[in-house]
């Protein structure tokens, strides 16, 4: 599903609708190249779950949780983990735990992530904030998601 959000508050949106169908245990990776909106996208979700804390990334400390909304929220950011060795890390705790596990740069720890995830990749259009979001569900659950947003 291709989505195009006009500016940082479009993409909060469309965050804050996404984070209504949200369950535990469910993922959300976002890719994108810096600056792309997936901090922005991810402060989107944590409005959506009732999270009033300012929303920083997780860029050094690569987990942030966030404990006090509908759903825990855990955002992680594996940027500096490109070239890192297959570490175990302990991220399936995350993963399958009570929260939803937003994680930015995903990619760089494949074999860590759970097999079914939404992911969403970030595409700039241009220095006024258009965006295109390519939505992509892998799972059942994901693709229920898919069909909400689509109607």
């Amino acid at each position: 599903m291709q989505i195009i959000t006009n500016n940082e508050l479009e993409t909060k949106q469309l965050a804050v609708k996404i984070a209504g169908y949200l369950k535990p245990s469910m993922t959300i990776l976002l890719e994108g190249q810096l600056g792309a909106g997936k901090t922005a996208f991810t402060k989107g979700i944590a409005k959506g779950l009732g999270i009033q804390r300012i929303i920083k990334s997780p860029t050094y400390t690569l987990i942030r949780e966030y404990t006090e909304g509908r759903l825990p929220l855990y955002h992680m950011d594996l940027y500096r983990l490109e070239h890192a060795e297959n570490e175990d890390l302990g991220l399936e705790e995350y993963f399958y735990g009570k929260g939803v596990s937003v994680v930015e740069w995903g990619s760089f720890m494949k074999e860590e992530l759970p097999k079914d995830y939404l992911m969403i990749r970030f595409n700039v259009l241009n220095d006024s904030g258009k965006r295109e979001l390519i939505i992509e569900a892998h799972g059942e659950p994901y693709q229920e998601i898919l069909k909400e947003l689509k109607q």
